[in-house]
């Protein structure tokens, strides 16, 4: 009786030990299990997940944000001069976003970011980043890497969809969310581990 009470302990214990390792490793957003610590293709060094937060319109939930990067940073203006890899994980919440409103969202990001001479520069590569994207749906997931040397690899539903060259483009991807007109000041914030 005695011995199998000590293992009863035991076990609660080890059941315990386990559920706080996997509360350390994962962060929980609307039910949405967020990694604490991520691995991506062609990047050496696991990225750790700077922040997260809800992207509202309105009082919409459209997505939920997160940022990884190779060390956690809470300036904005640094993140976005790094030459280092990221990831923006996009989980749509929303029941349907069309993708007009997607594009238009990315082309309005990167105008209210940028100054008229770089928007000329990356318009062309915008285009090919606004191709890309289709109607998205709650539970479908959009991945952007930025791989150092070769550009912001778009993964878009568990499809990779290609690479858009340059880190000027991944700077003002990232803009659209820490730049100083921000999606919301919220995400921003969010994004930058303020939260946390």
């Amino acid at each position: 009786m005695i011995i199998l009470k000590y293992k009863m302990m035991r076990l609660a214990s080890l059941c315990l030990l386990l559920l706080v390792t996997a509360s350390l490793n994962a962060k929980e957003l609307l039910d949405v299990q967020l990694d604490e610590s991520i691995q991506i293709e062609g990047v050496e060094k696991s990225l750790l997940l700077n922040g997260a937060g809800i992207r509202y319109k309105f009082f919409f939930k459209i997505y939920i944000g997160a940022l990884y990067l190779a060390e956690k940073n809470e300036k904005a203006g640094s993140i976005l001069q790094s030459e280092q890899a990221s990831r923006m994980l996009m989980h749509f919440i929303y029941d349907e976003v069309p993708r007009e409103k997607l594009v238009s969202g990315w082309i309005e990001g990167f105008e209210n970011n940028l100054a008229a001479d770089e928007m000329g520069k990356l318009r062309q590569r915008l285009e090919t980043f606004n191709s890309m994207f289709t109607d998205m749906h709650s539970g479908d997931i959009v991945l952007l890497d930025y791989l150092p040397g070769k550009g912001t690899r778009v993964s878009i539903k568990g499809q990779e969809k290609g690479i858009i060259e340059g880190a000027d483009f991944n700077r003002a991807l990232l803009s659209v969310w820490l730049g100083e007109e921000p999606v919301t000041e919220e995400l921003k914030d969010a994004l930058l581990g303020k939260y946390d």
